[in-house]
């Protein structure tokens, strides 16, 4: 229906336009007739074009001046104009002339003007003949499909003042060189925009600068490189218009445009220049266009709008480096509409004084630095003759910043408003109710602030309203039907991450068709909501986190064949999903955390993000999971009930980047053919009765990041294969039955290792001193092997560990469409098994405990000032412990229990103040016990198990501390006490007594001094010993 309106109002246009020119021709050669010779040169000119549309039927007759696009000179009656042009070039099939450009038109001698722009030539090159039409003022063949290399004989054409050979679509036309360029002499306009320049030589502006006269220059998108030339004289001294946008320059900015004082219109946008933008612009007294955006290192302070700008419309940097705070002097560009900085370096706030912008129609300051709250008040709003504020704006971005503050009231006065987008800053208290005022508004995009309170009811008042984001905040309360009564446009819906509580009846029909609903964290239970059901047009679902409890209702699984995303995780959801359901190829499903359970179910297209972990399927793995979801890229199946054997067909899956199995019940071996899902970044097979050996076949996985293979039944030796993995960061196979000596190619090869887990193994030998090249390996854990020989004193040069963690780095892997594989690992700290995800980039651990380790403890180990987490318990470590562990200043746990150490406990230990964790126990230390900062916190197990040590938390004393009087010391322990310390225990009861008799005189010499306070103070004990005197006798009357 619209294709048939658009083309009936073209016909309207074209007969209109064909009337009009023909009562202009008419008007204009009411005496004269057309040369007979021009006659026969249009029809010979027709023969040769294809006119499927018959838009040339008024080329008959003797007149050829009343022929449609002609005119005549109305003196001599010679064609002086062929104006064949598509006045509607979207409109195809209602006019697409083609065939060939005939000779005959050099017979039209007195030809000024020919414009066949927008037709389809289907590729034929610009005939060289047209540079015989000496009388040319106007050639337009833009858009007209021709194609190849420009002819240069154009340049005979000294009278032309216009030459359009531009293209839209894609670059088919080329030029070799520009000095045929020269021979224009009265050129004034030239677009060549889209026109192949990539081999013109560098001289190419010094050419254009010998034209004088050019007003308009248009080269965007030419394929022009290189430094753009400087001009030691600018020649374009009637130079208006010039747009060198899109080309790759790889400049320093042209200072000399600021010197063309006709400059009214610029565009350099997208040109790769640098430097800094010249302030002259603002002096420019015509510019009224300027937009350099999109070159990434234009720079500029806010010195550049301290001037006048006196006719500047559009101003346009976005995505540049202009740094410092907006002027209150911007409030003087009276004829602002567009101002755009979208995604540079501005800090500060803004000022108040754009309210003095009365026909600014488009702001935009998104993905700066901003950061302050928007003014209370406007200033300036008065000039603008009208009642409210900024009353021509429209849309209004401030999205991606720093602002705070509440949102101010002027906010809900922009009455033309169509889209106010303030996502992504830290905007707090409530959403003013004056928005739903703003009648106009189409897109409210609030989310991820800091707003709190309630949904205000006059937002539902906003009929022109297509989308509505609040997500991301600390809003809370009721939402119900009112929020949304008149909100028939809304297309795009999302609340989620808020505590809202949609209260609506069981019947309720919504009034609006969402394609786009986001409700994620808002709770919609505890039944599934009925009103879903009036949703047809929905595309994308997000109801996860919402309180849902029960099955999913029969009627849902008809309305998901247009979904592309789909997204019911974390609820109560039980029963069985349907096993297979309709949904737009290529969809994201998320079914995790919730209680389904009963066989995997599978859609019935293909899709590329399937989540069901930690529900309760059961059953095996579907053997066409392959053939089902060939396209698929992210699988999650862990946390469920899952059986039998893990399919070969899975190596199918070309495109897959993560596979988690983990936590089933799955047997069988790993599938060699897994080794050909090259794309692959995470394989998680932990927690499941997996046996046989690592394929060979891994190591094909060059994109892999993160590989899980622990608690299961995997033997034999770490395959060589292996090694290929450079962008391995976690490797952990612990708790399997993996045997062998550690390779030194673990250290070698795999430098991209932040974990290494082979914990509870079977491995033997050395540990490689090739580890310590692992320089971003945070935790190192090979506890529970039988491992032998020394600790190589180069696990010192550890760099990862050798510096505190302060940057918190999620480490998500295999990131798609905003859902990833979380990583995760169980570390062994404080003596328990803890489990980090999301701040496990800040944990530094070595665990070497349960080996069969000898030697000393290396003193280059207290290097790594960053370490956590150290455990080298039950080996047969000896030696001292290093005086030097005080370097290990961020250590929490420590552990070197059950080892041959000797020696004295390091005093220095006592400034470890993040150690919460300590067991010396079990060795052969001796000596006093250090009792003073952290090291007091400590119970006797941290120390029992050592014959020679002495002093508190321990009850064995040290040599020269008290024992207790009359007690003997205890026997055999080769201590020796001293038993001389009467001298404390007469200082102990002296100060008792004096303690007591200070308690008795004090009191009593201050209530003979205060003869008020002594009578108050009896008086008060007289009446307590009379109340209890009458309570005693009470009681013995009762008796």
């Amino acid at each position: 229906m619209e294709r048939l309106i658009f083309l009936a109002a073209g016909l309207v246009i074209s007969i209109f336009s064909s009337i009009t020119t023909r009562l202009t021709c008419n008007a204009a050669t009411e005496n004269v007739t057309c040369l007979p010779s021009d006659r026969r040169a249009l029809l010979d000119f027709k023969n040769g074009l294809n006119d499927p549309e018959n838009v040339l039927s008024s080329w008959r007759g003797a007149d050829c001046c009343g022929w449609r696009g002609i005119v005549c000179d109305n003196v001599t009656g010679s064609v002086t104009v062929i104006d064949l042009h598509n006045p509607y070039p979207l409109g195809y099939g209602l006019w697409n002339l083609s065939g060939e450009i005939r000779p005959s038109l050099v017979q039209l001698e007195s030809l000024k003007h020919l414009d066949l722009s927008s037709n389809e030539f289907g590729g034929i090159p610009i005939p060289e003949f047209l540079g015989s039409l000496k009388n040319l003022q106007y050639l337009n063949l833009s858009n007209s499909g021709f194609s190849g290399t420009i002819p240069p004989n154009l340049g005979n054409l000294s009278r032309l003042e216009f030459l359009d050979v531009s293209n839209q679509v894609f670059p088919a036309l080329a030029v070799d060189h520009f000095q045929w360029i020269t021979g224009l002499v009265s050129l004034k306009h030239l677009d060549m925009n889209s026109v192949d320049l990539s081999l013109v030589s560098a001289n190419w502006l010094e050419v254009l600068n010998m034209l004088p006269d050019l007003t308009e220059l248009h080269l965007s998108a030419c394929g022009l490189s290189g430094p753009i030339p400087y001009l030691n004289r600018v020649n374009f001294t009637s130079l208006a218009v010039i747009d060198l946008s899109f080309n790759g320059f790889s400049s320093m900015f042209p200072d000399w445009l600021v010197n063309i004082s006709t400059l009214v219109h610029a565009d350099l946008s997208n040109c790769m220049l640098r430097g800094r933008i010249p302030l002259g612009f603002g002096e420019l007294p015509d510019l009224e266009f300027l937009n350099l955006a999109l070159n990434g290192n234009l720079s500029a302070s806010s010195s550049l709008f301290r001037g006048s700008w006196r006719s500047i419309k559009v101003l346009n940097l976005a995505s540049n480096k202009v740094h410092g705070e907006l002027p209150a002097s911007i409030g003087n560009m009276v004829s602002l509409t567009d101002f755009d900085l979208f995604d540079n370096d501005v800090e500060g706030g803004i000022p108040s004084t754009i309210g003095s912008l009365c026909k600014l129609v488009n702001l935009d300051i998104s993905g700066n630095k901003l950061t302050g709250s928007l003014p209370e008040f406007l200033e300036g709003t008065e000039n603008c003759g009208v009642g409210s504020p900024l009353p021509s704006l429209v849309n209004l971005r401030l999205s991606v910043n720093q602002m705070t503050g509440r949102l101010p009231d002027w906010l809900g006065q922009l009455k033309n408003l169509e889209e106010l987008s303030l996502d992504g800053n830290f905007f707090e208290g409530p959403l003013p109710a004056s928005l739903g005022s703003l009648q106009n508004l189409t897109d409210l995009s609030l989310a991820a602030n800091r707003l709190n309170g309630t949904l205000p009811e006059s937002i539902g008042q906003l009929q022109e309203l297509v989308v509505f984001d609040v997500s991301s905040n600390y809003l809370s309360g009721i939402v119900g039907e009112t929020h949304f009564s008149k909100l028939r446009k809304l297309k795009i819906l999302s609340l989620s991450s808020n505590s809202f509580i949609l209260n609506v009846s069981s019947d309720w029909l919504p009034p609006f068709q969402t394609r786009s609903l986001n409700m994620g964290s808002c709770q919609l239970g505890p039944f599934f909501p009925g009103w879903l059901r009036s949703q047809n047009e929905i595309m994308s679902l997000d109801i996860s986190n919402a309180s849902i409890s029960g099955p999913i209702p029969a009627w849902f699984w008809d309305l998901t064949f247009n979904f592309s995303l789909l997204n019911v995780s974390f609820n109560q959801l039980q029963g069985q999903l349907p096993r297979s359901f309709q949904v737009t190829p290529f969809a994201d499903l998320d079914f995790s955390s919730n209680l389904f359970e009963g066989p995997l179910p599978l859609p019935s297209v293909p899709v590329e993000l399937l989540d069901l972990s930690n529900n309760r399927f059961q059953g095996p793995i579907p053997q066409n999971i392959s053939g089902a979801m060939p396209e698929l890229i992210f699988l999650s199946l862990s946390g469920n009930q899952l059986t039998g054997e893990i399919p070969a067909s899975i190596g199918n899956m070309s495109l897959i980047s993560v596979i988690d199995l983990s936590s089933n019940n799955l047997t069988g071996t790993i599938p060699s053919s897994i080794g050909k899902c090259s794309y692959l970044k995470v394989v998680d097979l932990g927690n499941n009765n997996l046996s046989g050996e690592i394929p060979n076949s891994i190591g094909q996985l060059n994109q892999l990041q993160s590989l899980h293979v622990k608690n299961n039944l995997i033997a034999g030796n770490l395959p060589l294969s292996l090694k290929n993995l450079s962008s391995l960061e976690t490797l952990d196979l612990g708790n399997n039955k993996l045997e062998g000596a550690l390779p030194p190619w673990l250290g070698e090869s795999l430098t991209s290792l932040r974990i290494l887990s082979l914990r509870s193994n079977l491995f033997s030998r050395g540990i490689p001193s090739s580890l310590s090249n692992l320089t971003s390996l945070q935790v190192l854990d090979l506890a529970e092997n039988s491992l032998t020989g020394r600790i190589p004193a180069s696990l010192g040069d550890l760099k990862a560990m050798a510096q505190e963690q302060l940057t918190n780095e999620y480490l998500l892997y295999g990131r798609y469409r905003g859902v990833y594989y979380e990583e995760n690992l169980v570390v062994n700290l404080k003596n328990q098994s803890q489990k980090f995800t999301k701040t496990l980039s800040l944990v530094t651990a070595i665990d070497l405990s349960g080996n069969n380790l000898s030697g000393d403890l290396p003193v280059e180990l207290t290097n790594l000032q960053g370490l956590m987490v150290l455990n080298l318990s039950r080996n047969h470590i000896s030696g001292q412990v290093p005086d030097s562990i005080s370097r290990l200043t961020q250590l929490a746990s420590l552990d070197l229990s059950s080892n041959d150490l000797s020696g004295t406990i390091p005093a220095s230990m006592e400034s470890l103040s993040f150690l919460g964790y300590l067991n010396l126990s079990n060795n052969n230390l001796s000596g006093k016990i250090p009792d003073k900062g952290q090291m007091s916190t400590f119970g006797s197990n941290a120390f029992e198990g050592n014959p020679g040590l002495c002093g508190a938390p321990l009850v064995v004393t040290c040599p020269g501390e008290d024992s207790g009087k009359g007690v003997n010391p205890p026997i055999g322990n080769n201590v020796v006490y001293d038993i001389n310390d009467g001298i404390i225990d007469r200082w102990f009861y002296l100060s008792i007594g004096l303690g007591f008799a200070a308690g008795i005189i004090v009191p009593y010499l201050v209530l003979v001094i205060r003869k008020p306070w002594s009578d108050k103070y009896f008086n008060s004990v007289d009446k307590v010993v009379s109340k209890l005197l009458s309570v005693g006798r009470r009681a013995q009357t009762a008796q």
